[in-house]
């Protein structure tokens, strides 16, 4: 039986947050022939205008959709304003699908439609505060690029959709025919869920003036120093213990697990840009050795640091 895949668009919609996962659903059917049906489909099936002025003309409308397997729910400027009729779908068939995503703020129409409550649940991350300050019944997390709780999954922004895509499709047809379709569309495997949504010199710049940004920019200088709790504490003019709770506050993750995506980071540019042997890059990132860097790689990247300098260093084809 096909795999009907229906990719909700309004008014406003962010055509990214189409087409990427659109993009992955109908690779994935070049792949394994025929598997995925993909419709992009709005209320009534009139056309569209992307929050960017492209036009799309929906496949169909969404009042005679039929059977959905896949439900996608794409974000963007559209979600801001109010949508009664979408979101009065949405909450009367949303449901009945087999399972339900969204992209970026998609998010805010399940919310509204009820889809989300008591849910994990993320969307870009400059709107998670507004999420879950609107709909409380909601479990934000702000920092993962997607999440699935209870039959549901939400993602990041834009590119996080594709990573979503490329989940859902390991899931029906297998890790090779994912791999497949990410390697057409030149994009690297997918990232993990639990990947952070934007880089470590973002959260820097997020950081208010004071001790904890101060030591922000002392660890993205210096990954190969000693960045224990204590030391950084030190450095900060406070306590481990109140320096530890002004951190999680303000940056959103614990010391630690900051200093791991800040020496990622930097042994990623380092064997993008570098020909130094693993080993060496490890001990210039900060990595107590080259199996710690490898275990942080995979639990970050999804791939061991080899792979990742195959894929993406200066020699890569």
């Amino acid at each position: 039986m096909v795999h009907e895949v229906v990719v909700v668009v309004f008014d406003g919609v962010q055509s990214l947050d189409v087409t990427g996962p659109l993009e992955v659903f109908s690779g994935a059917s070049y792949v394994r022939e025929g598997f995925y049906r993909v419709r992009t489909a709005s209320l009534g099936g009139g056309a569209v205008v992307c929050s960017s002025g492209l036009g799309l003309v929906p496949s169909v409308a969404l009042e005679r959709a039929g059977r959905v397997d896949t439900l996608v729910v794409a974000g963007g400027e559209g979600t801001r304003g109010e949508q009664p009729g979408l979101v009065g779908w949405l909450r009367a068939n949303a449901g009945g699908a087999g399972r339900v995503a969204s992209v970026c703020t998609g998010a805010f129409l399940l919310a509204e439609a009820g889809v989300l409550d008591g849910l994990r649940a993320t969307t870009h991350w400059a709107s998670c505060g507004r999420l879950a300050r609107e709909y409380p019944s909601v479990r934000v997390e702000a920092e993962p690029i997607f999440v699935r709780s209870g039959g549901v999954v939400t993602s990041a922004g834009v590119t996080a959709g594709i990573d979503m895509a490329l989940a859902l499709v390991e899931e029906d047809l297998g890790a090779g025919v994912a791999l497949e379709v990410a390697r057409h569309m030149v994009v690297f495997l997918r990232r993990p869920g639990n990947q952070a949504q934007f880089s470590t010199h973002v959260s820097v710049r997020a950081a208010r003036p004071g001790p904890v940004r101060r030591v922000l920019h002392w660890i993205a200088e210096h990954p190969g120093e000693d960045l224990s709790v204590g030391a950084l504490a030190e450095r900060a003019g406070l306590s481990a213990r109140q320096f530890a709770r002004m951190f999680a506050r303000e940056v959103g993750c614990t010391p630690g697990r900051y200093v791991e995506r800040v020496r990622v980071e930097t042994a990623r540019r380092l064997l993008e840009e570098d020909g130094a042997p693993v080993a060496v890059v490890a001990r210039r990132a900060g990595f107590a050795s080259a199996e710690v860097m490898r275990r942080s790689f995979v639990r970050a990247l999804g791939c061991g640091p080899a792979l990742y300098r195959e894929r993406f260093g200066s020699g890569a084809g």
